[in-house]
């Protein structure tokens, strides 16, 4: 029962958590910043935000700095929007998921225009 809890409270996080990011103004945060998963722990003190970053490493490493700068802002705004009796505490970490498949796209279209001449 527990784990079905949290796990809706997972995924309402991502979903204000893509809304939030949205609304940042800071300029190192690039409009290409999406969420793709949130994990909270059992007793919602802490939540872990992993986002991707389109762009190469210097343009990740500086929207991670900005991420971690508006961390109270966005703690803010979830404690303001989920009814949680705990507001947790964000932290954000880079996911490569996105720029992994994208990868193997490259790849797999490579191959199969290979085959074709």
């Amino acid at each position: 029962m527990a784990a079905n809890r949290i796990n809706r409270i997972n995924e309402e996080m991502k979903r204000e958590m893509g809304s939030i990011l949205r609304e940042l103004k800071d300029p190192r945060i690039p409009l290409m910043t999406s969420v793709v998963a949130a994990e909270v722990t059992q007793d919602l003190r802490f939540a872990k935000i992993y986002v991707s970053v389109l762009g190469d490493e210097n343009v990740q490493k500086e929207a991670l700095v900005g991420l971690k700068k508006a961390a109270g802002f966005v703690r803010r705004e979830v404690g303001r929007r989920l009814n949680l009796r705990i507001t947790p505490e964000i932290q954000f970490a880079l996911d490569h998921s996105i720029e992994h498949g994208a990868h193997i796209n490259e790849l797999l279209t490579a191959a199969q225009s290979g085959r074709r001449d």
